[in-house]
């Protein structure tokens, strides 16, 4: 199929008319280095934040089961220190941020006994 130059023409004439000169012009004719340092910052951005969707999308086998990354956090540890029992009960977070255990052995062990309990004494194994 042959174009036609001057169909072409009245094409771009009248998108210029409605859109502006910037709509039919070549899209690197005001590009520049720093145009293209800025481009290439963005890109190095946006697969930075793609990579961290992706980390915190993986999946780790704890016991057989598959649970997603991002519910683990490094600093936060949520298995009971005197029970090992694994939690995923929200109500537990209070006791394993103050006590390092879970609500089942507050209950039983630190209820009433919290001196006792901060100043390091523990259940036997038994």
């Amino acid at each position: 199929m042959k174009k036609d130059l001057n169909e072409i023409a009245k094409y771009e004439n009248a998108i210029s008319k409605k859109y502006g000169k910037e709509a039919i012009q070549h899209p690197r004719a005001e590009w520049n280095d720093e145009k293209e340092k800025d481009y290439q910052a963005q890109i190095k951005d946006l697969y930075q934040k793609e990579v961290e969707q992706r980390e915190k999308s993986e999946k780790i086998e704890v016991d057989g089961v598959l649970i997603s990354k991002k519910l683990f956090s490094k600093d936060a540890d949520r298995t009971c220190s005197v029970c090992n029992v694994y939690s995923f009960d929200l109500r537990d977070d209070v006791y394993m941020t103050k006590f390092s255990c879970c609500f089942r052995c507050y209950i039983q062990w630190v209820e009433s006994r919290e001196d006792r309990w901060i100043s390091g004494w523990r259940p036997g194994k038994d």
